[in-house]
């Protein structure tokens, strides 16, 4: 036994980690490198060790005997039969299959197989779906097959669980020159922060035939569209940017702006509202996947071919919808850089971002860069409020579905509401919900504007920009809060509803509040659920990414008297 160890390891790759042992937060950060935590109750958290994890791992450089290594110091029994060996070999997957270019016929790729493993490849071929990519065993060990299909054939393989090493190279696209600047448009000097200068060498990859594609994960406010734009820089050619709404294309262009050499007629809006392709396009996912009806083509996906583009920026790319996969698909000869503040994906398409994206590349702990003054300090609350007598009946009476609604729109919430306000006067402060009607009441009682997704653009900006200038302090807004909405005075949210247990909103809606401060204070991030309710359930889910991230949430309760 081994009581220096704050884990205990299951023969079905899960570890369970003993939350008042004092090796907790060491162990919690080197799980991190290579499990995905699963579930946080009051003693254990649970993490997942998958092939996915250990992919990532592998892309980041950590070895299976590393892995190996640090299971043994963790765990506080001897770790089961066959652990080991599992992890050794999902990880040694990674690698085994590279794909190459041809000198003498670019219409053709050759999938190597680097590992040596007998008859892997002529398996693989006979594989169902794998058979519509007129792979053509060359050897034992090389399989040609179309370059039109490079991105299909590394997604369907990643799903049959053998990654793909893609080093076929990218071309580099129309060139673009110009510069960051030194001093932003607005007089301040500007000048990249050392993890944002790591990011942008891990993605470029100048001393690495890998990089060129992959995802890099940061906290909100750590300055993810900088990073983009120093991508840019590095490369000098022409770029496509899709981010999530309207909002985040006009702060990518207003940041482009502000921070590149690049004139204004250089830079385009892809929107509803404008259509300009320019050297440097700035675009959204739900332009790119609109059609008139269900059975239409995208008219507008043929965005990804107007121009010779050298590099194609996901922002939020835990966000990128299913159709444009497809598209991804077909462009693995360009250079693509996703963004995000979370891997999680509520689909479970995680497999497609790593194939088709490519590895995550960097990540940086949200918790360090709160440690160095990057992003804001926030103190995490649940409050757990009781529900009326007559609600709890009718909630214990309902369907399965109609339960999680009825206690999300709980009315005393709208008490709780208010009284934070009133701690919190003289802050900024965002109400975020998910139900219209229940966010109209307390807009209305709180006499505050309220936004959501049916708002004109014009008139979200207009609430918006009073907001970032001090002019109102409080704001209520729906789902489109979720997204990249730069409201940097912002340090206070209040939850009242949400998406089931997604974990990537609540980790979006955290990031809203995580710009540092310029008086230095700290954020408050306060979720409302409703007590022993489904609510109060799918919130410990929700709460799964930052858990992992090192945030705690407190728990208070708020009753009615008597109860």
């Amino acid at each position: 036994m081994n009581t220096d160890g704050a884990c205990i390891v299951q023969r079905d790759l899960t570890v369970l980690l003993e939350k008042n042992h004092p090796g907790f937060e060491d162990a919690r950060e080197r799980l991190a490198l290579f499990a995905e935590l699963v579930k946080s109750p009051a003693y254990y958290h649970t993490y997942r060790i998958s092939p996915l994890s250990l992919w990532n791992a592998a892309a980041a450089g950590i070895s299976a005997e590393q892995v190996a290594s640090e299971m043994k110091r963790l765990s506080r029994w001897d770790i089961p039969g066959g652990v080991l060996e599992d992890i050794s070999k999902w990880m040694s997957r990674y690698g085994s299959l590279e794909l190459r270019g041809l000198e003498n016929d670019p219409e053709q790729l050759c999938l190597n197989c680097i590992s040596g493993e007998t008859g892997l490849l002529e398996s693989l071929i006979q594989e169902k779906g794998l058979e519509g990519f007129n792979m053509k065993l060359i050897d034992p060990c090389r399989v040609l097959f179309p370059s039109i299909w490079r991105g299909a054939l590394k997604q369907a393989l990643a799903r049959l669980g053998y990654p793909v090493m893609d080093e076929a190279g990218y071309h580099h696209g129309q060139c673009l020159s110009f510069q960051l600047r030194q001093f932003t448009a607005g007089g301040k000097r500007f000048e990249l922060r050392s993890y944002q200068m790591d990011g942008v060498e891990a993605f470029a990859g100048e001393h690495d035939s890998r990089g060129g594609s992959g995802v890099l994960v940061l906290p909100c406010g750590a300055g993810k569209t900088v990073i983009g734009l120093a991508a840019m820089a590095q490369l000098q050619c022409e770029t496509l940017i899709l981010t999530s709404n309207v909002t985040s294309v006009r702060q990518w262009i207003s940041e482009i702006r502000d921070k590149t050499t690049l004139s204004s007629e250089a830079v385009g809006e892809y929107t509803g509202d404008r259509k300009l392709v320019r050297p440097v396009t700035v675009s959204t996912y739900q332009i790119l996947t609109h059609r008139g009806k269900k059975d239409e083509e995208f008219k507008h996906m043929n965005l990804f071919n107007e121009r010779d583009w050298g590099l194609i920026i996901y922002d939020e790319v835990h966000l990128l919808p299913a159709p444009v996969f497809r598209a991804t698909a077909d462009i693995q000869a360009t250079r693509r850089l996703g963004l995000t503040a979370t891997l999680v994906r509520e689909d479970g398409c995680e497999r497609d971002v790593f194939s088709l994206i490519g590895p995550k590349r960097y990540e940086v702990p949200w918790r360090a860069l709160e440690e160095r003054g990057f992003i804001a300090q926030v103190e995490c609350q649940e409050v757990r409020v009781s529900m009326p007598s007559g609600l709890k009946q009718r909630y214990i009476q309902a369907e399965s579905r109609e339960k999680y609604r009825i206690a999300a729109e709980n009315p005393r919430k709208s008490e709780i509401v208010e009284r934070l306000v009133e701690r919190h006067a003289g802050r900024q402060i965002l109400i975020i919900g998910q139900y219209l009607e229940q966010l109209r009441k307390i807009a209305q009682s709180l006499d505050v504007p309220l936004i959501t997704g049916s708002m004109p653009q014009g008139e979200r900006e207009k609430w918006f920009a009073l907001f970032r200038k001090g002019d109102i302090s409080v704001l209520v807004v729906s789902k489109v809060a979720n997204f990249a909405v730069d409201l940097p005075d912002a340090s206070v949210a209040i939850q009242i509803s949400g998406s089931f247990g997604s974990r990537q909103e609540e980790a979006q809606r955290l990031g809203r509040i995580l710009r540092p401060k310029q008086d230095g204070s700290g954020a408050f991030f306060y979720t409302l659920v409703s007590e022993e309710t489904r609510e109060q359930d799918f919130a410990m889910r929700r709460q799964l990414f930052l858990i992992e991230q090192g945030y705690e949430y407190a728990v208070s309760f708020e009753r009615e008297e008597g109860a």
